[in-house]
């Protein structure tokens, strides 16, 4: 059992699920135990600028890309709203709450934007394997063909009637993103849909 909060952990699929990682032909799926996850919006210059000098990223400004380096990713979600998440769990400390500290102070308290935490609020579910765009395109409307070639890619779309933000990591390799509220009800219906394919 994970010593974390896990939003799946309840339900009981078989055995391995409990465990939130499931294994079907070809796909490895697991729920991603909580990292940090800021929701940053802004659209003044002052603002790009400051977000890039304490995160050491520049924002991706064209539209369904990302950005990374070494500790943190930023996913464009709208012209003036990005996702920032840790790229791992390892080495959860203070500078968590220091990194969201101090872009709340530098942005939030100057008016240049806001900063909100997210962390509990969406749950990353990563999938891979040579059957992932299958399984995904068993229950989404996006087309994946230029999606799976392009890593970096993020999409926000609907998987399963859920809204969904979908992050292509590597070749066969994905993170989903989806409020905690629905993650019960997705994680079940990815497991069936990957025990079909």
């Amino acid at each position: 059992m994970p010593n974390w909060n896990s939003a799946i952990n309840k339900i009981n699929l078989n055995d391995s699920a409990s465990m939130n990682l499931q294994h079907h032909s070809e796909l490895f799926i697991s729920e991603v135990e909580p990292i940090l996850k800021l929701n940053l919006r802004g659209k003044k210059r002052d603002f790009l600028s400051m977000v890039g000098k304490i995160l050491n990223i520049i924002l991706p400004t064209e539209s369904n890309t990302s950005t990374s380096n070494e500790y943190i990713t930023a996913l464009w979600l709208s012209p003036d709203e990005w996702l920032i998440f840790k790229n791992n769990v390892s080495n959860r400390s203070n500078t968590e709450d220091s990194l969201e500290e101090t872009l709340f102070n530098s942005i939030t308290q100057k008016n240049l934007g806001s900063v909100t935490n997210v962390s509990d609020q969406f749950v990353m579910i990563n999938i891979q394997g040579k059957n992932t765009y299958e399984l995904l395109s068993s229950g989404c409307p996006l087309n994946f063909n230029n999606f799976r070639n392009k890593k970096g890619t993020v999409n926000q779309t609907l998987l399963n009637h859920i809204d969904v933000i979908i992050y292509n990591v590597d070749t066969n390799k994905i993170n989903l993103f989806v409020r905690r509220s629905f993650s019960n009800h997705l994680w079940s219906w990815i497991n069936d849909a990957a025990s079909r394919l």
